[in-house]
């Protein structure tokens, strides 16, 4: 946005597409603001602006903005507090003689968003927790836009094909903070639209991937297969082989199981305490596994992800090449993050399966690291990723 654009919003007490703040300092009120702009309740499909550095009046607070406040508010993007994760700018502006922070927030395309479970949204002037009419007003804008394939409806289900005592006793009490729940105004139709695992009578993608009772029986490919191999090559004695499917928090959990199975640990005690050193860190094995089913293509391909133990390397093949901002090039870079599959990350977020977006390589490459293993190498193609890590010598 223009400064002169900005200008005009910031003198404006009165708009809903603004508000002010005098301190960077109240991250709760940050994400707040976040939230009910992103959600646009009014439907201005234009961006909201929360300027920061100003009293509420429009007088200028005298906020010293340096670079580590700009990376402290650029980094509520990946937190994992606003699902789903929030699209906005923050950037330094000197409006009318007055340095602040103008952190532009635009409208979600799938709403609503939450911030730890509620929604907030902006009604005039004034900010506040959404109604469960103002929810359902938010559902409806939702359906009526071009949507992700993660939270698109699939044809031919219903509500049969949905786990409801999962998703009441394990996704719901996740993801929706219990002041809401207790309010109990909202049916179980209006629960599923609300998280997005339902658009109308028909359960989306996110809906069967999390909660379904048989994801695979729509989704062929949404699976792990699992294999441990006695060497070195595809064509050695094989010791175990598993298909590992269910909800994609099944498989997270079997995942686990199977990397804590299989690892072996060595005990260096040639000093005066005992070291020992897994052959694979558990921390890197399980972010990438992580990664390969939040963000591998559910849409195109019946594959599988492969995830293959040798005696010398783990491999994990994984569906679906770079998405958005990521290419060849730049996989794996530092801050270099996009998401095929977001509110698939949202809800493995909201079950405690990610805790936070964007360093699942950067957290694998430093667990390496520490337990002093190869680093990890890359081959990156247009409709497949493969990971490969070496064995600790």
């Amino acid at each position: 946005m223009k400064d002169a654009d900005l200008e005009a919003l910031l003198a404006d007490l009165e708009s809903d597409r603004v508000e002010r703040t005098s301190s960077d300092r109240d991250r709760d009120k940050i994400r707040e603001a976040i939230c009910a702009f992103s959600n646009d309740l009014p439907d201005h499909r234009l961006p909201g602006v929360f300027f920061i550095g100003v009293h509420d009046d429009g007088a200028c607070a005298g906020l010293t903005v340096t670079d580590d406040v700009l990376l402290r508010l650029a980094d509520i993007r990946s937190e994992g507090k606003i699902l789903p994760i929030p699209s906005f700018e923050v950037s330094k502006r000197t409006l009318g003689g007055c340095e602040l922070v103008a952190l532009i927030v635009h409208p979600a395309l799938s709403p609503p968003v939450r911030v730890d479970g509620r929604v907030w949204v902006r009604v005039g002037p004034r900010r506040s927790l959404a109604t469960p009419d103002e929810e359902r007003r938010l559902n409806e804008k939702r359906r009526a836009r071009e949507l992700p394939f993660d939270i698109q409806p699939l044809p031919g289900t219903s509500l049969a094909d949905l786990d409801l005592d999962r998703f009441e006793r394990e996704y719901l009490l996740a993801t929706v903070h219990r002041s809401v729940l207790d309010e109990n105004e909202r049916s179980t139709e209006d629960q599923l639209q609300s998280v997005r695992f339902l658009g109308g009578t028909l359960v989306t993608v996110t809906g069967i991937l999390i909660c379904g009772t048989s994801p695979r029986s729509i989704f062929p490919g949404a699976y792990v297969q699992f294999v441990r191999f006695d060497g070195c090559e595809l064509d050695s004695p094989i010791l175990d082989s598993r298909e590992l499917d269910g909800t994609l928090g099944d498989q997270l959990r079997q995942l686990d199981a199977l990397i804590h199975a299989n690892i072996r640990v060595a005990s260096n005690l040639a000093g005066p305490t005992e070291v020992k050193h897994p052959d694979y860190p558990v921390q890197a094995l399980r972010q990438l596994l992580t990664n390969a089913v939040m963000h591998r293509n559910y849409e195109t391909t019946n594959s599988p992800i492969h995830f293959y133990w040798f005696s010398d390397r783990v491999e994990i093949h994984s569906p679906g090449g770079p998405f958005g901002q990521v290419t060849r090039e730049n996989f794996g870079e530092p801050h270099v993050a996009d998401y095929r599959n977001p509110h698939l990350a949202e809800a493995l977020r909201n079950l405690g399966f990610v805790q936070r977006f964007g360093v699942g390589i950067a957290l694998a490459r430093k667990s390496l690291a520490e337990n002093q293993s190869p680093p990890l190498e890359f081959q990156v193609e247009s409709n497949r990723i493969l990971v490969t890590i070496r064995a600790r010598a």
